[in-house]
């Protein structure tokens, strides 16, 4: 009677080094991948605001020196109008409310009216309280009406026809020194690109 060849032992799993192959690389990977993620460069510079002077909510000076230290979204709301600016203030706190739960502090808000001679500052401050800006990070502006519509028709470009100014469905980002760096939609598809493109703003103004 021929004996039957000896049962091979089972290896135990910590000896198998195919499994710690597997685990190493595994380990490896989560721990470089945040090293070979991309980061696109932020959006170039489109033009630039001149100086100007207008005034907040409280009426306090608001110059392009305030830039400074931050990243801007920036919009153009008219407080009477229930279209377009509507859209475009409730995108301005989705965005407030986005930045707020990820910790962003060094991207702030800026809301310009155009329409200067109904929006005084008490009017823009009882507006803002109505929609819940967060007045820490948001700010919006008015002034005279010939400084207003000289920053919205040289500084931004926007043309109007004789003294009216258009209501432009856009937000644009501005960097520290007040460099445009381009209009976005206000859809959510641009607002999802404007709080990435800002964020990178925001990184390359932190990196110099």
């Amino acid at each position: 009677m021929t004996d039957s060849p000896p049962l091979e032992e089972k290896k135990p799993w910590y000896k198998n080094l195919f499994l710690w192959y597997f685990i190493i690389g595994a380990v490896t990977l989560t721990l470089i991948r945040p090293l070979l993620r991309r980061e696109p460069p932020p959006p170039p510079v489109q033009g630039r605001l001149a100086a100007f002077e207008l005034v907040d909510q409280d009426g306090k000076p608001f110059t392009l020196n305030d830039l400074e230290g931050n990243a801007w979204v920036a919009n153009f709301i008219d407080t009477t109008c229930t279209s377009t600016c509507s859209q475009l203030t409730d995108g301005m706190v989705l965005l407030q409310d986005r930045y707020a739960a990820y910790g962003i502090d060094g991207v702030r808000l800026l809301s310009i009216t155009i329409d200067p001679e109904h929006d005084t500052p008490e009017v823009l401050r009882a507006y803002a309280q109505t929609h819940g800006a967060d007045l820490e990070r948001w700010t919006l502006l008015t002034g005279d009406p010939a400084a207003v519509r000289a920053l919205l028709s040289d500084g931004f470009e926007l043309r109007g026809v004789g003294l009216e100014i258009p209501h432009p469905g856009q937000f644009v980002i501005l960097d520290p020194t007040g460099g445009i760096r381009g209009f976005y939609g206000s859809d959510l598809e641009g607002l999802d690109e404007v709080y990435h493109r800002s964020r990178h703003v925001l990184r390359e103004a932190r990196e110099r």
